[in-house]
């Protein structure tokens, strides 16, 4: 696209451009199948439940609602919110790995159980049988909530990371972003849900406080967080961190992660934008975290209406006749 980010969001509200095909129409310069994925997170986020679904602009992993191994087969990711489950769901879990052959089951670092190996026309049925909401383990999309188990159960806990951790994922659940997001919870300095490497990260401080940080990575490329403020409630954190998600969401350049963003920005201009809201954008902001939680939709729930018939089908060969000459 020729337009830059917060350039391209403009024209797209102005217009009410809602679908991949309409952007590229009247601001693309032609055909652009690398723009296409880019494109879709981005009205996605913008336009929620008005958003026009074009599956042809998504990769393999979001048209399915899992993500390709490379033997062809699938994983899934029930969500466990904040790492949390129960020996019910457990129990589930168990039985759905045993009656689909699942070859392997196991848990992630972010703290989730990943079913690996499950066929394509398999999808729909377990995802019925799990009765579990999806875990985004694909889509450009807020990932997990890592936390500790905080005060309700470490003596060393200043603070209730649990319920703080659980809070963020049920609010930001379906989030979708220029990349994905992962958040860290933890209930005191010593920082065992590794906050200070999250795209987003909370720590609670030896006053009970809540030190809110962005910008952090620990994969190929690692960075420690910066500071972006502290907060005294569970409630004021919640809106900070949904003030920076859509501040990041709307001005980061497609597959730009936090740790990129952050710095190409500036900590300080952050601050001043998100904290003390010198653009005069925190009401907007508030507004785009309500209209787009509320357009959150189960992607699993497909499973009971298909988008399109062979939307779960396995590809099959077909054999054709040998011809004698």
């Amino acid at each position: 696209m020729p337009l830059d980010k917060p350039t391209l969001v403009a024209e797209v509200k102005k217009r009410g451009l809602k679908s991949v095909s309409a952007v590229l129409r009247e601001l693309g310069t032609a055909e652009d199948e690398k723009s296409k994925a880019g494109l879709a997170s981005m009205l996605k986020g913008l336009w929620g439940a008005e958003y026009i679904d074009q599956r042809d602009a998504r990769f393999v992993n979001d048209r399915v609602h899992a993500n390709i191994q490379k033997d062809g087969t699938y994983s899934v990711v029930p969500r466990t919110y904040g790492g949390v489950t129960t020996a019910d769901e457990l129990i589930r879990i168990g039985e759905v790995a045993k009656k689909y052959n699942v070859p392997m089951v196991k848990y992630t670092g972010g703290q989730r159980i990943d079913l690996l190996g499950i066929k394509k026309d398999d999808l729909p049925k377990v995802w019925a049988d799990l009765g579990m909401p999806s875990g985004y383990a694909y889509t450009k999309a807020l990932r997990t909530v890592k936390t500790c188990v905080g005060s309700e159960f470490c003596r060393y806990g200043t603070n209730d990371s649990t319920a703080l951790g659980i809070a963020l994922e049920k609010k930001y659940q379906g989030f979708e972003f220029p990349a994905k997001v992962k958040l860290g919870v933890s209930g005191c300095p010593r920082n065992c849900a590794e906050s200070t490497v999250k795209d987003v990260g909370v720590v609670a401080t030896e006053g009970g406080e809540w030190e809110i940080l962005v910008g952090g990575a620990a994969g190929a490329h690692v960075r420690k967080t910066d500071v972006l403020c502290r907060v005294k409630t569970q409630a004021e954190a919640i809106a900070v961190i949904g003030r920076f998600l859509i501040y990041y969401r709307d001005n980061a350049k497609w597959l730009e992660r936090t740790y990129d963003f952050v710095p190409r920005m500036g900590i300080e201009k952050v601050r001043d934008v998100i904290v003390n809201d010198s653009l005069g954008l925190g009401e907007h902001f508030d507004t785009e975290v309500e209209k787009t939680a509320a357009a959150y939709v189960d992607p699993w729930l497909e499973r009971d209406k298909p988008v399109y018939p062979g939307q779960f089908a396995a590809a099959r060969s077909i054999a054709l006749p040998v011809l004698s000459s």
